[in-house]
């Protein structure tokens, strides 16, 4: 008993918090940590090898926590780091522990969300630039075409409260006219950045009506739930107390002003210098 731990609920910054809320809502019962990187955020932009070293450093936090599940709820972290980290690293570190990622659960599906096998993908440079999800769709859905847009402006302005402002605007209709235009077959836009729901009251008035939007939280969130489901000897080592403990490298007071907007109620962190 005294060997349980946490599910660790990692992002580069505040976007997580809308997956952890959706997981938090199918599996209250579970403790969680959730750690924040803003002091290094955005990871968008940064290389491979960065995103790397970043990621599997704070991975390594959440195991000296005594966490037997990481789950990377950024598309960038997951795109640049996941595979490295599960296939190279977790064997020397404790082949015990498992991470797990965001876009795989959304592959697997996607392909029965959309009527017409055109899909879009809206993300950040890292996460398109990747082309993590186009692989991987691939090995799911063969028949299925897939087309990318990245959205760079769309996080600082989700970061810096702007998305509700009518300054947002310009930045949302350019990325769904590009995405658009380059397919009138496509009937699925998938936000393949945990920001990004806070902008889908934006997104929907430009996208089409009979375009499906789908975000990722709910979907991350059963897939966790089949996992622990199908994989009893994780589950059995994690706590069930419904704690929830908020972690930022950066400000604790700055991530506490912003993250009730993605978490959706008032949380207190705390301070980690890594």
């Amino acid at each position: 008993m005294a060997n349980k731990g946490a599910i660790g609920v990692f992002d580069s910054g505040y976007g997580g918090l809308t997956v952890l809320k959706e997981i938090v809502n199918m599996l209250p019962a579970y403790d969680y940590l959730y750690l924040g990187d803003n002091a290094r955020a955005p990871y968008g932009p940064r290389s491979f090898a960065t995103v790397y070293e970043y990621t599997l450093e704070c991975v390594k936090w959440f195991f000296d926590q005594g966490c037997p599940l990481v789950i990377l709820a950024c598309n960038t972290a997951s795109a640049k780091a996941l595979r490295t980290i599960q296939q190279n690293d977790l064997e020397k570190i404790d082949p015990t522990k498992r991470v797990l990622g965001v876009i795989r659960p959304t592959t697997e599906i996607i392909g029965n969300i959309t009527t017409t096998k055109h899909i879009g993908i809206l993300g950040t440079a890292g996460t398109i630039q990747s082309n993590s999800y186009p692989i991987e769709i691939e090995k799911f859905y063969p028949d299925v075409k897939v087309y990318q847009e990245a959205c760079p402006m769309w996080v600082p302005l989700v970061e810096n409260n702007e998305h509700n402002m009518h300054g947002a605007d310009y930045f949302v209709k350019r990325h769904i006219d590009n995405i658009m235009d380059q397919s009138p077959q496509i009937d699925t836009l998938l936000l393949a950045c945990t920001h990004y729901p806070l902008l889908i009251d934006k997104i929907r008035h430009f996208v089409p009506s009979n375009i499906q939007i789908v975000s990722q939280g709910q979907i991350v969130a059963k897939s966790l739930a089949n996992y622990l489901e199908r994989h009893p000897e994780i589950d059995q080592n994690l706590s069930k107390n419904g704690q929830i403990g908020f972690f930022t490298t950066d400000s604790a007071e700055d991530f506490d002003d912003h993250a009730s907007i993605f978490f959706g109620k008032p949380i207190k962190s705390t301070h980690l210098a890594l």
